[in-house]
């Protein structure tokens, strides 16, 4: 499962609520989260591949309590949800522009309006995030690694991440931490 699969099979209906929450269709939600995912994506990869990134990552997975958005309906409307998801992009993106930057190109391809795109962007950053806590968790992968840290642990996560060998974004997410390992 991926994560754009991963977010729009969770039991909370965050698409729904995230509709409800900005007065669109859930089709739009879907495809602004489908057009501001692989960003996200790129930003984990690159705080992943730095020294010490692997950890960090971790840290956040395990800390953050970020699957609540993926399973409370409610959770994604509170005021928490948007500076939760807000610093996670801080520290993805390292600044508000890259965001601005992001919301622009994203509504050139989707239609939706930037300004509707920065605000659900903190959202779908919290949502990605619970995606990937809860495929690590549900496997039992993200605990063995993050007690080992090794690099069979790694390989497990990364073997949950791509565990039906499609390719998606998710598994690359973490595959250059495997470099580190090597």
């Amino acid at each position: 499962m991926n994560l754009m699969d991963a977010i729009l099979n969770s039991g909370g209906s965050p698409v729904s609520q995230i509709a409800r929450k900005f007065g669109l269709g859930e089709g739009d939600v879907t495809k602004a989260i489908a057009g501001l995912l692989p960003a996200l994506t790129n930003g984990i990869k690159k705080n992943v591949s730095q020294k010490s990134g692997i950890e960090g990552l971790l840290g956040a997975l395990t800390r953050g309590g970020h699957e609540r958005y993926l399973d409370d309906t409610e959770a994604i409307s509170r005021g928490n949800a948007v500076s939760d998801g807000n610093g996670i992009l801080g520290h993805l993106f390292g600044s508000k522009d890259v965001s601005r930057q992001l919301a622009s190109r994203t509504s050139k391809s989707t239609g939706l309006s930037a300004g509707i795109l920065k605000k659900i962007l903190p959202l779908v950053a919290g949502l990605a995030m619970g995606a990937l806590n809860k495929q690590g968790n549900k496997s039992g992968t993200l605990p063995g690694l993050k007690k080992s840290r090794s690099k069979s642990g790694l390989g497990s996560l990364l073997s949950l991440l791509d565990s039906d060998g499609d390719g998606s974004p998710i598994d690359d997410i973490l595959g250059i931490a495997g470099k580190l390992f090597s």
